[in-house]
């Protein structure tokens, strides 16, 4: 049984500063728990409504009712178990081919799904700016759909990480080459800009590559794509020519 302490705990993890606090976050739904332990990540403790299903060894797991479930869960409609995990120490990649650099990304969506663009192109790591979402927010882990278990993420200053880039810094802008006909590099930074307001001009002035993805459709009532979108479209034309 989940006590009111507990609970309260718990739901207070949706909050970046508890989540600092406590050193913890949740992760729902019995497909992503179970394959956590073949991740970096720690599991503290485990609530369910079915413990058989979820067969992991060596962690606490709590039974728990329908109406618990729901107390501690963040969707709308709770799964079968929330897992309570403990937070990363950061960690950097040297080295890494291909990166995506994240230029003050804030919808949690949007950054769920680059992590699991990143995951299905083998992009070990992604590089955010300090004010760019929490990718232990629950809706950020939800999107990624597990794919945050397997690609690091990082917050840097990332005007200071890419002044000392040797790589090329690759961005999209309305002026730039046809990225259908650009030669990407073997080793490069992508820059993916706020969703608003596009990659900030401090960050611009260090790309040392413009592209943009063309328009091939007649309306102009669609200004510009999602950012998660353009990424999936980018990524997926690189790949195509490796």
């Amino acid at each position: 049984m989940l006590t009111a302490h507990k609970i309260k705990i718990l739901q207070s993890l949706d909050k970046k500063k508890f989540r600092q606090k406590y050193n913890l976050f949740l992760v729902e739904g019995n497909k992503t728990i179970k394959e956590i332990p073949l991740s970096r990540y720690k599991i503290q403790e485990i609530f369910t409504i079915n413990p058989s299903e979820l067969g992991i060894d060596g962690v606490k797991i709590i039974e728990i009712s329908d109406s618990e479930l729901k107390k501690i869960s963040f969707l709308q409609h709770p799964k079968d178990s929330v897992a309570v995990c403990e937070l990363l120490e950061p960690k950097f990649l040297a080295d890494v081919p291909i990166q995506l650099v994240l230029d003050g990304i804030q919808d949690p969506g949007n950054l769920g799904t680059i992590i699991r663009l990143a995951d299905w192109f083998g992009i070990e790591q992604i590089i955010c700016s300090e004010d760019t979402v929490d990718f232990y927010n629950p809706k950020v882990i939800q999107a990624s759909m597990g794919s945050f278990l397997r690609v690091n993420i990082t917050y840097q200053n990332i005007e200071n990480y890419l002044q000392n880039s040797t790589a090329a810094i690759i961005g999209t802008d309305m002026d730039g080459e046809n990225f259908y006909q650009f030669d990407f590099p073997e080793k490069f930074n992508l820059i993916l800009g706020n969703e608003g307001n596009g990659i900030r001009p401090n960050i611009e002035e260090l790309l040392t590559h413009k592209i943009t993805i063309p328009r091939f459709g007649k309306s102009k009532s669609t200004e510009s794509l999602n950012v998660s979108m353009a990424a999936g479209i980018i990524l997926g034309q690189i790949f195509s020519e490796k």
